[in-house]
């Protein structure tokens, strides 16, 4: 029985999460277009395999934070997205110097490919999504390439956190680029979900949580808002792409 509301609960809070990121139920035409397109882009070859490689960080040297966002804050970007009428906005981030980058789902959910632009820290260039390498809905990720070389990126967490360790949040919550804030892994709600206490909010789905060694561990997917002051956000486990890789 305990299981079961647990499970309940997190399925609420994702509605929540996608409702405040303002993106609407896509009809049925649309999800099957989107779904050819993604299956196209992710055709298995030498070269996407190659691009594919990412960097583990070495968990040796505690950083502060003016250090971890003068070294990446400039690896995590804006998205721009639009349903034909209207436009969102949310984050997204580098993991490897090849324009391989991570988002949430929800965040892209109903934009054609071609449809979305990608605002680099200092940039005024709107760059696009030029391949899809997986995406989820239920675990709300998407990877996938932007059409940029030579970019700089965050490495990847070895390890999941734990409750108390310290993690760092950067993203465009309403539109303010590369905001950081700060704060501790709360609680693990499931397997590859975490509750955080550093600030979030809108536009910062899809946006890097970071741990004091300088390494990605999360996905910054939402913040539950029940009228209080709690402080109640969510991350997504950077695990949850480890699998699709190399």
């Amino acid at each position: 029985m305990k299981k079961y509301i647990i499970i309940v609960l997190i399925c609420t809070m994702f509605v929540s999460c996608a409702r405040r990121s303002g993106h609407k139920k896509q009809n049925r035409q649309m999800a099957s277009e989107k779904r050819e397109i993604v299956s196209r882009l992710s055709n298995d070859d030498v070269s996407v395999h190659e691009d594919l490689r990412i960097e583990y960080g070495d968990d040796d040297e505690v950083l502060d934070g003016k250090t971890i966002f003068r070294k990446y804050g400039n690896a995590v970007f804006m998205v721009f997205t639009t349903d034909g009428t209207n436009t969102y906005q949310g984050s997204g981030f580098f993991i490897n110097s090849h324009g391989l980058a991570v988002s949430n789902y929800h965040v892209l959910k109903g934009t054609a490919i071609g449809a979305e632009q990608i605002k680099l820290v200092g940039s005024d260039t709107a760059f696009k999504v030029t391949r899809v390498v997986r995406s989820d809905e239920k675990e709300d990720f998407i990877i996938f390439f932007v059409n940029v070389d030579d970019t700089p990126f965050i490495p990847i967490a070895k390890q999941k956190p734990s409750v108390g360790d310290k993690v760092y949040a950067i993203g465009s919550p309403r539109g303010l680029e590369n905001t950081f804030s700060s704060g501790e892994v709360s609680q693990w709600r499931d397997t590859n979900l975490m509750q955080i206490n550093a600030l979030i909010d809108h536009g910062s789905s899809g946006g890097a949580l970071i741990n004091e060694y300088g390494e990605v561990v999360g996905v910054t997917s939402g913040t539950f808002y029940d009228g209080s002051q709690a402080n109640l956000n969510y991350a997504w486990s950077i695990d949850v792409i480890k699998p699709y890789l190399k």
